[in-house]
């Protein structure tokens, strides 16, 4: 199914959390089968887009694929010789911001970086909880709204859905791919993504919608 597919290209937190997923995945898609006879295509922007909402790739995860062996494996193979690594970063919790523009500014770490993202990544458990710092930074609190926005829609869209609003709902439920990008370049998708989302609602809940054809 489209859920099996997309659940399966990355291993959720917990059962519980990968169920959330499952579940609503297929009550979308039951929904489009009952209400949209005929009609295709919420199931699999269910399936593609709430994924992408629920994997974030947060500071947890980047130590993660930076410290697996897969990264070290990679330069390796692509360069020879004695290397001398430098992550240039721009961590939310420094607050760093270039003068000129305003926007999050890199600063340059070394390679003892290397072994404090190895804990860093050993430390996942914390991801959620109160002992989370990362969690309470202004793009994780971003992030959490974005995926109850989504829930909800998905849950006005089981509700609500008939042949002529498919359409719209399949416009709604896409919407995540145009939200690209991580710290103030993805703020600016989201506010842009907002913003349509509110154009699109308001013809979701006009008393006839007006059928939208599927880009």
């Amino acid at each position: 199914t489209a859920a099996g597919s997309w659940a399966a290209r990355r291993p959720q937190s917990n059962a519980a959390y990968a169920e959330r997923y499952r579940a609503a995945v297929a009550r979308i898609a039951e929904a489009e089968k009952r209400l949209a006879p005929g009609k295709a295509g919420l199931a699999e922007a269910a399936a593609r887009y709430l994924f992408k909402l629920m994997a974030i790739k947060d500071e947890y995860e980047v130590a993660r694929l930076y410290t697996d062996g897969s990264f070290a494996r990679q330069l390796a193979a692509t360069f020879e010789g004695d290397l001398k690594l430098e992550y240039q970063m721009a961590p939310p919790i420094l607050g760093r911001r270039d003068p000129a523009t305003g926007a999050p500014a890199k600063s340059s770490f070394g390679p003892w970086l290397t072994p404090a993202m190895r804990v860093l990544a050993r430390l996942k458990g914390l991801r959620g909880t109160p002992l989370d710092l990362f969690g309470r930074t202004h793009e994780r609190r971003m992030e959490r709204q974005l995926l109850a926005d989504y829930e909800a829609r998905l849950s006005e869209i089981e509700r609500g859905l008939t042949p002529e609003k498919h359409g719209v709902a399949l416009a709604l439920l896409s919407l995540p791919e145009k939200i690209r990008g991580f710290g103030h370049v993805k703020a600016r998708h989201v506010e842009a993504a907002r913003a349509e989302e509110a154009t699109l609602m308001e013809r979701w809940r006009a008393p006839a919608a007006a059928p939208l054809a599927a880009e």
